[in-house]
C-alpha cells in the first residue's frame, strides 16, 4: 500500500513539474515575410482580446536591404481605433525580436516608420507575438 501511493506521488510530482516548466504562450500570432518595404509600411491588423498576460512581440529574421547591410528598423505598435490611432511605442528592431509588453484588448497593426539604410526593406521571416 505504501509503494502504491508513493509510486502515485512521485507521477504526479513529475506532472506537475512538466506543466509547470511548460512556457505560457501567447494568446495568438501570425508569421509573414516582407520585400520591397518603404517607411511608412503598415502590417496587416491583429485583434488582441488580452485574454492572457503575453506580450505583444514582432520578430525579424533574414533581414537585408538592398545593395546595402541592414543594421536596423524603427517600428512603432498602433492600436486602430475611431479617430486617430493611438500610439503604442517605438521600437528598434535590430533582426530581433522587440517587445510593447501586455497591450489592452484592441485591434493593432505595426509601422515600419524608417531603417538606417537606404531603399528597400526584406524581411525573410517575422513572426507577430499577441
Amino acid at each position: 500500500m505504501n509503494r502504491r501511493l508513493s509510486r502515485g506521488l512521485l507521477v504526479g510530482a513529475a506532472v506537475i513539474g512538466l506543466a509547470a516548466g511548460t512556457p505560457a504562450f501567447a494568446e495568438g500570432s501570425w508569421s509573414s515575410s516582407m520585400s520591397g518595404v518603404l517607411p511608412g509600411f503598415e502590417s496587416r491588423r491583429w485583434n488582441d482580446t488580452n485574454a492572457d498576460s503575453a506580450s505583444t512581440s514582432v520578430a525579424f529574421s533574414g533581414c537585408s536591404v538592398e545593395q546595402r547591410t541592414f543594421r536596423a528598423a524603427t517600428l512603432i505598435v498602433w492600436k486602430d481605433v475611431f479617430g486617430p490611432d493611438e500610439n503604442k511605442g517605438t521600437r528598434t528592431n535590430y533582426c530581433n525580436t522587440t517587445s510593447w509588453g501586455d497591450l489592452a484588448a484592441g485591434s493593432y497593426y505595426f509601422e515600419v516608420d524608417g531603417f538606417t539604410d537606404c531603399c528597400y526593406l526584406n524581411v525573410d521571416a517575422l513572426t507577430t507575438r499577441y
